[in-house]
């Protein structure tokens, strides 16, 4: 009986995978809840709240990812939020306002935006599923609409068990 020898077609394929673990940015996560500055969680008031901000150690937020947030039913007005980034803006690498999971999805934005997608003009491209980071599922949305243009077929998942999204036609 002749062997035959193992071939690993998908190492073979012209198959393009596209790995948004890739492009995760580095750098800590954290958070700040602006109810820790206000009267019982609820109240905000300018003078007390702005003499917080000025003692509060900023410093600690050196290059880190930063999401604004009250976890109370407080009524925030815009201008605290903006007055909290203020003072994180020498530190930080990027604030936003809501959960750590927004700021995910915002920095995937602006990372998806920035990629030049011309290397998958009508390639087969495999948007790869199972990741270690915490990529968020919005990601994966955003990354076939800037791939859909390019790309001859779109699937998700693994090489060898790839749902098909899209075939250009």
């Amino acid at each position: 009986m002749e062997e035959k020898e193992i071939v690993n077609r998908v190492a073979n394929s012209v198959l393009q995978v596209f790995d948004l673990e890739d492009y995760y940015p580095g750098g800590e996560r954290k958070t700040i809840d602006i109810s820790e500055w206000l009267l019982e969680g609820f109240v905000l008031r300018e003078k007390d709240f702005r003499q917080s901000l000025k003692e509060h150690d900023w410093q600690q937020y050196q290059d880190n990812y930063v999401a604004l947030h009250c976890s109370t039913d407080a009524i925030v007005p815009a201008w605290a939020y903006m007055l909290v980034s203020v003072h994180l803006q020498p530190f930080v690498k990027k604030v936003v306002q809501g959960s750590v999971q927004d700021l995910n999805i915002q920095l995937y934005q602006e990372i998806l935006n920035d990629i030049d997608y011309t290397e998958y003009t009508n390639k087969p491209v495999i948007v790869k599923g199972c990741s270690q980071k915490p990529v968020p599922e919005e990601a994966y949305a955003m990354a076939v609409q800037k791939l859909m243009p390019f790309a001859k077929s779109l699937m998700f998942g693994e090489a060898c068990s790839a749902v098909p999204l899209y075939k250009k036609k």
